[in-house]
């Protein structure tokens, strides 16, 4: 059974006028990949807004988009030899709230995840992490996080308590505090995947197109570095395509994916374990795996 929409009686949140505003990327990009992977160093605070366009595609249709991406722009410098992983734990409430805000297509979204970028096998406690909010203003993405060491992530977001923190960040650590115990936030699900990165140069600085694919999940066992069992959440034969930009996507990658007979897809990875696990019903989003057909 898919069910497209269920209207939930929920408390109040802040209006998209009220929601915390995530100052634009800086100028000093320049021409480099700084824009994106910088927000990996670990200091005070990163933000910024971005919109951002999601494709489902064929795995056999990559080489196609790869040689394109490869002319005309530059790959990131840590997704050289095959990409890099991320890996991500998401928290919402008992009644998954984040999880139907997106269903629902709320103009104001927001979810909570702790993210790592690369081997899940090595992290341990000194392993540095973000703690990360990224919500949805009309049709910007905005994200708000801190690098910190996975102990002291876990600390604040299943301890609900107050952690060592530099200058400047403790605005957000208190917003993620009121977060998990006004709304009684709990670890939900994982993702997993493997990804390519693209930067744009020059004139394009701000331009960035993600390729993910063998995406993953789990809903248990929700420590980034547990040797724990994951199953596929979209096909292997599929990857995610995101098109990423401060202002607007250039007609040649719009003109390219057209080329490519891409269709735009409203997938949420999140959403798209939450549902595999069963967790939720199947939404007309969901895309099934081979085992769910």
């Amino acid at each position: 059974m898919r069910w497209p929409f269920r209207r939930r009686a929920v408390p109040p949140d802040p209006s998209p006028a009220d929601a915390p505003e995530a100052p634009a990327l800086p100028a000093e990009a320049g021409n480099d990949d700084h824009v994106g992977h910088a927000l990996r160093a670990p200091s005070r605070l990163h933000a910024f807004n971005r919109y951002e366009i999601k494709y489902l595609m064929p795995g056999t249709a990559l080489p196609a988009l790869r040689a394109e991406l490869d002319r005309r722009l530059d790959r990131d410098s840590h997704g050289t030899a095959g990409g890099y992983g991320v890996w991500s734990t998401y928290y919402d409430t008992r009644d998954l709230r984040f999880y139907w805000e997106k269903i629902e297509g709320l103009k104001f979204r927001r979810k909570l995840r702790i993210r790592h970028y690369g081997d899940r096998f090595g992290v341990d406690d000194d392993t540095d992490v973000f703690v990360e909010i990224k919500q949805r203003v009309n049709r910007v993405t905005q994200k708000r996080r801190v690098a910190l060491p996975y102990r002291l992530a876990l600390q604040l977001c299943d301890g609900r308590e107050m952690v060592e923190h530099e200058p400047g960040q403790r605005a957000f650590l208190e917003e993620v505090l009121g977060l998990v115990g006004r709304l009684d936030l709990q670890p939900v699900a994982m993702t997993g995947y493997q990804r390519e990165a693209f930067v744009g140069r020059g004139a394009e600085a701000g331009l960035r197109v993600t390729v993910d694919q063998r995406l993953r999940g789990r809903d248990r066992d929700f420590h980034l570095g547990a040797d724990a069992e994951n199953r596929l959440i979209v096909p292997a034969r599929l990857a995610v395509v995101e098109f990423k930009a401060n202002e607007r996507v250039p007609y040649w990658l719009t003109d390219l994916a057209a080329e490519l007979n891409l269709s735009v897809a409203r997938i949420s990875k999140y959403c798209q374990s939450v549902e595999a696990f069963g967790r939720a019903p199947r939404s007309i989003f969901h895309v099934p795996t081979r085992s769910e057909a």
